[in-house]
């Protein structure tokens, strides 16, 4: 069916609501905006959904919700995890929508005789995470889009042991959604009369208590707090962490934490920031100004989800931004230091992180005699590391962390949470602090000791959207599957990954391996002076991203460094840009 024909058929469609169908009239003379919303279903990927708030099949809205919802339901009643009144856990954050789509998704669950707890307001994705487990749930839903603008919303499953569904579950409950074909599939409920079975029911307040209990328990120095004075200045940047996070600052012993308080509010229309994202320097404007006004020693922002934080650090007479690998590698150090100081550190220790993180996790890992492993970018493939240590006890898990400001510490989540993150942030800047250093001059001490990694993200937004975007995004990927460069900064590539083909070429040699993560649309390219890129769609957005690391010997100046990433981001730009010419 074209997409002409399926925007008619929502205009009569007795399941539509006629808010909907009012919103669709207003666009009958824009054939461009019916066809960005019609030309395809909003796809259910590994992940779940992600999209643009409004009415149309490539939009995310109540029946997309509800038509998701029956697939996972559908999913729940035939798997073997399955029994009678065991129920499914579903969270939001401040995202417009998001509280109804956690009631609508819970109310055709519900329909389906599976009961379900909600929240009483926004939580944290990561405490959605722990509440899976804690009350015994089968799956879990967040209602969210983490760090997107605010036009966009976002749907994501987790399962019982309440990480992301990893291969094969999340292809298994795809096909379930793609079986509801049709609004007439989807069964729904009255809320009252789900609450009047039982079916409806608000999570106990205990699931709140317990995750911060858990989330405390990381404290590796809790005595260091208490005697600390240290100024933090936190923004939670209209999203779901400032209860949290200022609850567990506050009762670890933090004295002295200002709140940003044009920005403590939760709002989904993020009105003090055009971009609610910790990555974006832009994002800290109000928290510099009030970091400044009280000489603040940290800074510390958290997305709308509340399960990535970012971190400015007082550096002489201003502040220093860390990357997410940067902060990584901190937080790495400190618990890895700390814990072998305790004798903590178990001899079977693993630290995890993602093909696009930095290297420097792994020359810790190694120098502290513990395993490092890499996985796929996404959270979701760390918590199925920690599920497999849990069912094997072959290794236990310290911590792990990606390059976008995700990180956890403990299991008692299988997500990223920068509740915890923050909590550890502050309390290794009071840790170092106690030893006359910032978390800047502690972040130099570790180049001297492990040697300079640098690294660096590009993105490329395509010029066109819809179907002729997601097609320059098939052609560039296919260009460069077939000739890989050859050359990166000078230096010679020696190794080509292609996650999609499960493929590892060494280019000297030939010589073709297999690839042992998961099936990925990513390609990796490794050169012989230790530097490395990676080319990797966005699965939301028209953009490629582009990801660039690099090892620099001790001693090596800022113009070198610079000069080095700089050269590799635009020796595989142009390849990019020329495919796309």
């Amino acid at each position: 069916m074209s997409y002409k024909a399926v925007y008619e058929q929502w205009l009569v469609d007795p399941i539509i609501d006629n808010v909907t169908k009012s919103e669709l009239k207003g666009i009958s003379d824009n054939e461009k905006e019916i066809e960005d919303r019609f030309y395809r279903e909003l796809e259910f990927g590994t992940g779940g959904l992600r999209g643009v708030l409004g009415a149309g099949t490539n939009r995310l809205n109540i029946y997309t919700i509800r038509k998701a919802t029956q697939g996972l339901a559908n999913y729940i009643l035939n798997s073997d995890a399955y029994k009678p009144g065991i129920a499914v856990a579903i969270a939001h954050d401040s995202r417009r929508m998001s509280p109804e789509f956690s009631t609508e998704a819970a109310l055709v669950l519900n329909a389906n005789g599976i009961k379900t707890y909600t929240f009483d307001s926004l939580r944290p994705t990561p405490l959605l995470s722990f509440a899976v487990r804690y009350l015994g749930c089968v799956a879990g839903i967040v209602i969210t889009a983490s760090h997107n603008p605010p036009e966009y919303n976002g749907y994501k499953v987790y399962w019982s042991d309440g990480g992301q569904c990893p291969y094969p579950r999340d292809e298994e409950i795809i096909a379930e959604v793609l079986k509801v074909t049709s609004f007439e599939m989807v069964k729904t409920m009255p809320q009252i009369e789900a609450t009047g079975k039982g079916l409806f029911n608000i999570a106990p307040p205990e699931v709140d208590d317990a995750f911060i209990s858990n989330v405390k328990a990381q404290s590796l120095h809790p005595e260091i707090i208490s005697e600390s004075d240290i100024k933090i200045v936190y923004t939670p940047l209209h999203g779901a962490g400032n209860v949290g996070v200022q609850r567990t600052l506050r009762e670890m012993g933090f004295k002295n934490v200002f709140v940003v308080k044009e920005q403590e509010e939760a709002d989904g229309n993020f009105p003090t920031v055009s971009y609610p994202n910790p990555e974006d320097k832009a994002a800290y404007t109000l928290a510099l100004k009030l970091a400044r006004e009280k000489n603040a020693d940290i800074i510390i922002a958290t997305d709308p989800d509340c399960d990535r934080v970012g971190a400015a650090v007082k550096f002489g007479d201003d502040y220093q931004f860390l990357t997410g690998n940067q902060t990584g590698v901190l937080l790495t150090e400190y618990i890895v230091s700390q814990m072998a100081q305790c004798g903590k550190l178990p001899k079977n220790g693993t630290i995890i992180s993602t093909i696009v993180s930095t290297n420097m996790a792994r020359a810790i890992s190694e120098a502290n005699g513990l395993t490092y492993m890499e996985v796929l970018t996404g959270f979701k493939y760390i918590g199925e590391k920690i599920k497999e240590f849990e069912d094997t006890g072959s290794h236990t898990y310290i911590f792990g962390f990606e390059e976008s400001f995700g990180y956890l510490a403990g299991t008692y989540a299988r997500d990223k949470d920068a509740v915890v993150a923050s909590l550890l942030i502050c309390e290794a800047a009071a840790f170092y602090r106690k030893q006359g250093l910032t978390l800047y001059d502690t972040l130099f001490n570790l180049y001297e000791k492990y040697g300079i990694f640098r690294e660096r993200v590009e993105s490329i937004r395509l010029k066109k959207t819809g179907i002729k975007g997601l097609n320059d995004i098939k052609r560039v990927m296919a260009a460069l599957r077939a000739t890989p460069p050859e050359k990166l900064a000078g230096s010679n590539v020696t190794e080509a990954r292609d996650y999609k083909n499960r493929t590892i070429k060494n280019i000297t040699t030939g010589e073709v391996t297999a690839a042992t993560l998961p099936v990925s649309e990513v390609l990796y390219y490794s050169t012989a002076d230790g530097s490395w890129a990676c080319v990797r769609p966005s699965g939301t957005e028209p953009i490629i991203k582009l990801y660039f690391g690099a090892k620099l010997p001790t001693g090596s100046t800022e113009q070198e460094i610079t000069a080095k990433l700089e050269a590799i981001t635009a020796d595989l730009k142009a390849i990019v840009e020329k495919v796309l010419d």
